[in-house]
């Protein structure tokens, strides 16, 4: 089978003479010569190894491989113009594509009134939120399958530029009939003894929690495994075990009564929340936007 592809050039100058059926109205219509338009034709002819047209004095007639080529190329041709109108409606204002990875969190909490704002600039971006932990979503920006990525922001990204948008701190979560919540402290001896709710271990979230209570001498080793933070709540709600939460995830509870809040000891933890996206890329007017709002609806979160 060959490999080789036909030249488009000579593809529409087959085309134009098929259906004018005149040389003359061929050119005319090309802005070609109609010696250019014979050539063309011989040349694809020759290429194809088959006769495409007969000439019956003066008027053209396409042979059986002639028509064939046809359907093919009126396809083709139709193809190639939507593409051109597609790429030439990316230039004009509002339109174009935004793929942005968040986590679950920044989904429910952060993105919903970043959206909302965002649609009143570019009403006909065509958007997609793909979510995904941190660690994933570092992974899709390396893959090209989203451009921009609102997350934590994980070590080490020699090859991803981020921009912090807010910073925040975990604390203990517990139910209020937790007898923590009833002395308004969580005692250092009792830290290692408790039941834990905890978002997937294989998040960037969990690695710090860990990291954190192993400095200060602790080993949470009783731990529930979920990976939505609605579950976890609702799960220390009910007393199954205590949270390790942001308190901006659970302010709504809190101020319910459901939850209570308590600091996890001598040591804040702390976490940055930002957008990533590769190095070397120059960021679209739609993407700059994009960033701004997230500063924009993020201030006083942490």
């Amino acid at each position: 089978m060959r490999e080789d592809i036909l030249d488009s050039r000579q593809l529409l100058a087959f085309q134009t003479l098929a259906r004018t059926g005149s040389f003359t109205l061929a050119a005319k219509q090309l802005n070609l010569t109609q010696s250019a338009i014979s050539h063309s034709i011989k040349a694809l002819e020759k290429d194809l190894d088959c006769s495409l047209i007969s000439r019956l004095g003066r008027k053209i007639h396409l042979t059986q491989a002639g028509e064939t080529l046809l359907a093919t190329v009126d396809r083709m041709i139709r193809q190639m113009q939507n593409v051109r109108n597609e790429i030439d409606l990316l230039s004009k204002w509002g339109s174009g594509r935004l793929r942005i990875g968040a986590g679950s969190t920044a989904c429910r909490y952060i993105l919903p009134t970043v959206i909302r704002e965002f649609r009143q600039s570019f009403p006909n971006c065509q958007l997609s939120i793909v979510p995904d932990d941190s660690k994933e979503l570092i992974d899709l920006l390396r893959a090209n399958e989203v451009d921009i990525a609102f997350t934590l922001i994980p070590p080490g990204l020699d090859d991803v530029h981020y921009q912090t948008v807010f910073s925040d701190s975990l604390q203990f979560v517990v139910s209020p009939m937790h007898p923590w919540a009833k002395r308004k402290i969580a005692p250092l001896n009792e830290i290692e003894d408790q039941p834990y709710v905890v978002y997937s271990k294989k998040s960037y979230t969990f690695d710090l929690v860990r990291k954190h209570f192993r400095r200060e001498g602790h080993d949470l080793s009783n731990v529930i495994e979920l990976g939505s933070m609605e579950a976890i709540k609702e799960l220390v709600k009910i007393g199954l075990g205590v949270g390790v939460l942001a308190p901006w995830i659970v302010q709504k509870e809190v101020d319910e009564g459901s939850l209570f809040l308590l600091g996890l000891g001598r040591k804040k933890l702390k976490r940055d929340w930002g957008v990533c996206y590769l190095k070397g890329r120059q960021l679209s007017l739609m993407e700059e936007t994009f960033i701004g709002l997230c500063e924009s609806v993020c201030e006083g979160v942490g």
